[in-house]
């Protein structure tokens, strides 16, 4: 049974040990912070002011009412306009453009006979992600310039468009809430796993083995001050995404605190695990980031969407406790869904928590190596 006395003398011991640690400090506080800010503005998936070359064949007003109609879009520029389709390969070479437009000399033609001419799209698709947006952005011009001009002629469907959620279609939106939760993994596992790797390099373990506070005494104790650093962590992270990156925030405060504690109890609760079995605070710190760095990045959903990863490694995923905190965050600041849309997740992230917990303290000894 737990002592309340020695439990919190433990975590009062922590905190000192913390207070005294700059490095620790650092870490907590600073580390967080730049991580956000830099991954924040360093990864996009938005396209812009797309390098744009134009071989225009037509030389009609036709042709030149389209190209005005990609410039008002505002997501190309033209930069460069061709003569000879021999220039096109060099351009795409040195990528000093990313699409490039040839109009066919028939074009006014073909629009003034009441058909739709071809134009043709090269795109250097090095980047396939970029390329496939670039095509899909450069079709939509080319669709609406031509209904326009047809609309009269040509009977066209008319949809209209209406985006939930992230009504800009900006990447932003989506990024920095996964990068909180992505940011959190990695934190809380490396500031708990200096803890008890610390006792033993320190030579301090020999006292605290003298002392009569349990293994479930020590663990908690030493949890219960970074479970608060990581919640200041939380919040000033969650700040950050909205008023610097401006990410809507359309849920509940309550909810994503408890759900964020539930997963930062995980988080610290393995870095302790592996701070007990190492021993060694570099080797801890190692761990630390391999378990949850890479895991959290790459297989989260964060970066790459699990759907269309092979079977084994959506299987792994599961295993992964910041793929259901990013699903946490951003139903929480982008669809202001609840728990009773969350439940599974929070669930999974009970589980983890009792299971890093549960891990810490049967792999922590108070008993001295003979």
């Amino acid at each position: 049974m737990l002592n309340r006395t020695r439990l919190l003398a433990m975590a009062r011991k922590e905190a000192i040990q913390i207070r005294r640690d700059s490095r620790s400090l650092v870490m907590a506080f600073v580390l967080p912070v730049a991580l956000l800010v830099l991954f924040g503005y360093a990864i996009t998936w938005d396209v812009a002011d797309i390098k744009t070359a134009v071989l225009d064949q037509s030389q009609s007003a036709e042709s030149r009412a389209l190209l005005d109609a990609y410039r008002a879009s505002g997501r190309f520029g033209l930069h460069r306009r061709l003569t000879r389709p021999q220039e096109i390969a060099p351009l795409l070479d040195r990528a000093q453009a990313q699409l490039v437009l040839v109009i066919p000399p028939d074009f006014a033609r073909e629009l003034g006979a009441g058909r739709r001419p071809e134009v043709q799209a090269i795109v250097d698709g090095s980047d396939a992600n970029t390329a496939t947006i670039i095509l899909a952005y450069a079709q939509a011009v080319a669709e609406s310039y031509t209904s326009r001009l047809q609309g009269a002629a040509l009977p066209v469907l008319t949809t209209q468009s209406r985006v939930w959620y992230n009504e800009e279609l900006t990447s932003r939106n989506m990024i920095v809430p996964g990068l909180v939760a992505v940011i959190m993994m990695v934190i809380a596992a490396m500031l708990t796993s200096l803890t008890i790797a610390r006792e033993w390099e320190r030579g301090t373990m020999e006292q605290l083995a003298a002392t009569p506070v349990s293994r479930a005494e020590v663990v908690l104790g030493k949890l219960l001050p970074y479970l608060v650093i990581g919640f200041v962590d939380v919040v000033v992270t969650s700040l950050l995404g909205v008023f610097l990156f401006g990410v809507p925030f359309r849920g509940n405060v309550l909810q994503l605190a408890v759900l964020s504690i539930l997963f930062l109890i995980g988080g610290l609760g393995l870095g302790l695990f592996l701070s007990a079995v190492a021993r060694s605070q570099l080797v801890a710190t190692q761990l630390a980031m391999v378990v949850t760095f890479l895991p959290a990045f790459l297989l989260s959903g964060f970066m790459f969407a699990i759907e269309v990863m092979p079977l084994p490694l959506q299987l792994v995923t599961f295993l992964i406790p910041a793929r259901y905190f990013i699903v946490v965050t951003r139903g929480i600041f982008l669809k202001g869904v609840g728990v009773s849309v969350l439940w599974p997740q929070a669930l999974l992230m009970v589980v983890f928590a009792v299971a890093g917990l549960g891990l810490a303290m049967r792999a922590f000894k108070k008993e001295l190596p003979s």
